[in-house]
């Protein structure tokens, strides 16, 4: 088959692999019909996340049918639709019998793509098959549910529910990536009186808008401090969400918050940044980091169904499975090409 695998830093190729095969009686075999590029592959490919090796196949979100399963799996069968969600859970650990999948100590967590191979591939093998797919609800196309594999959740459980937003917040989201726009959308679910979207493209800017965004601030040309002090009588935001991944937005994610605020990281850091304890000592301030654990999926799933979220705007790009790594330019240029997610789907 083919996959997307990584060869160090820079280095990619779409290139021959071995078939997976069952490892476990709970494994399953997914050929992937549908599967997107996350931001978290970009850090991957900047060297930002040591634990991934040459020769792993890159990606943890994938929409597939199910092709073989272990003899101990009992809810998934061969021939079912499953979203392939971007948390493995075992079931069955301190930390999946409270919900947290991500904190997985029974070889779960955040493995495809990381600590295995992942869904960037023709098939893809997923441990835990009862507890990390979800059935592919009637009447919801591929693409649509493909958002629910990471960026939904993530944004709504790392930045909203860790930032924990009220009716009435005024909520600056520090990037208008997908993540953001994720947690723009999930935001807007608690009436928040004023949504600040900041970012330097002003594409995403765009996007944010139609996401959900009632301002937006371009941080080259404007100064979002004084934005969000306008807004709050000089006191900054009831939360912040910082959802790139650099040093210099999650410190502005943390002076931009009130005190007694909250302040959410959901980026992904590669190097450390400066936590100006000298000026956040005195304000109460409670910052919240996070991996998703993907426990709000059930609830998406049935907003998805519903119609209460649409998917759709996220999805700007379409590409055939074998154009792989041209839709990794596409999406690494996203201030160039207006990308927020791409899709690539089984010819």
């Amino acid at each position: 088959m083919r996959a997307l695998v990584y060869h160090g830093p820079g280095s990619k190729a779409w290139e021959d692999v071995p078939m997976p095969r069952i490892q476990a009686d709970t494994d399953a075999i997914v050929r992937v019909d549908s599967v997107t590029i996350c931001g978290t592959d970009l850090h991957i490919l900047r060297g930002d996340v040591p634990a991934v090796t040459d020769g792993r196949i890159l990606g943890h979100e994938a929409v597939g049918t199910v092709e073989e399963v272990g003899a101990g799996v009992k809810n998934v069968a061969v021939g079912d639709k499953v979203l392939v969600s971007c948390i493995t859970s075992c079931g069955a650990c301190r930390f999946c019998r409270e919900g947290r999948y991500g904190q997985c100590l029974g070889g779960g967590g955040w493995i495809l793509g990381h600590l295995i191979d992942g869904t960037q591939a023709e098939y893809v093998r997923v441990p835990f098959a009862d507890t990390s797919t979800y059935p592919a609800p009637e009447g919801v196309t591929d693409e649509d549910l493909l958002m629910l594999a990471d960026i939904l959740p993530t944004g709504y459980e790392v930045g909203v529910l860790n930032g924990e937003v009220r009716p009435g917040d005024v909520v600056a989201v520090v990037g208008a990536g997908p993540i953001g726009l994720a947690a723009i959308m999930g935001a807007r679910f608690f009436s928040p009186a004023h949504v600040v979207a900041i970012d330097k493209a002003d594409s995403r800017l765009e996007a944010a808008k139609r996401f959900g965004a009632d301002i937006v601030v371009n941080n080259d040309r404007e100064d979002p401090m004084a934005v969000v002090a306008g807004l709050t009588d000089g006191l900054g935001a009831d939360v912040t969400v910082e959802a790139v991944g650099v040093p210099a937005t999650f410190e502005l994610a943390a002076a931009l918050a009130r005190p007694v605020g909250h302040i959410a990281n959901v980026g992904v850091h590669g190097e450390p940044a400066t936590l100006h304890l000298e000026d956040l000592w005195i304000k109460d301030v409670t910052i919240r980091t996070g991996l998703v654990d993907t426990s709000s999926t059930p609830t998406l799933l049935r907003l998805l169904t519903s119609g209460q979220v649409d998917t759709s705007p996220f999805i700007t790009h379409h590409f055939a499975l074998d154009e792989m790594v041209e839709a990794y330019d596409v999406f690494g240029r996203a201030a160039d090409t207006g990308a927020l997610k791409v899709v690539l789907t089984r010819a």
